[in-house]
């Protein structure tokens, strides 16, 4: 990774943070106080799974996130594109079936964010 790509990764893990001290974060990730410390000195990387989970605690999706650091270009053919592509022609009532699912998911998201803050 280039320095340029370290810089922003720093930016967002300590935007993934949040006014959380990087004992509380570390917790959160299964990972120590110092992981964290290194990853926001940019001495050290996430794994693939720590950096999954601050891509998703920084709002980014795993391939925003590899694309804004500019490790991976965006892909017009990826799997989110393709289902989009069928879902616009598919009927209203499957469409219906699919947003009450992705509603479904993402209150569950959000109960489970609620949750792991109260834990801190």
């Amino acid at each position: 990774m280039d320095l340029e790509a370290r810089k922003k990764l720093i930016e967002v893990v300590k935007m993934a943070r949040g006014s959380m001290s990087q004992r509380g974060f570390g917790k959160l990730l299964g990972v120590s106080a110092t992981a964290v410390q290194l990853w926001e000195k940019g001495e050290s990387i996430p794994d693939t799974q720590n950096l999954a989970n601050i891509a998703a605690r920084a709002g980014y999706t795993m391939e925003e996130l590899l694309n804004y650091l500019g490790l991976k270009p965006m892909s017009e053919s990826s799997d989110v594109n393709q289902i989009v592509k069928y879902i616009k022609s598919m009927p209203l009532s499957e469409v219906a079936i699919i947003g009450r699912a992705a509603m479904d998911r993402l209150a569950t998201a959000a109960e489970a964010s609620v949750d792991e803050a109260k834990a801190i």
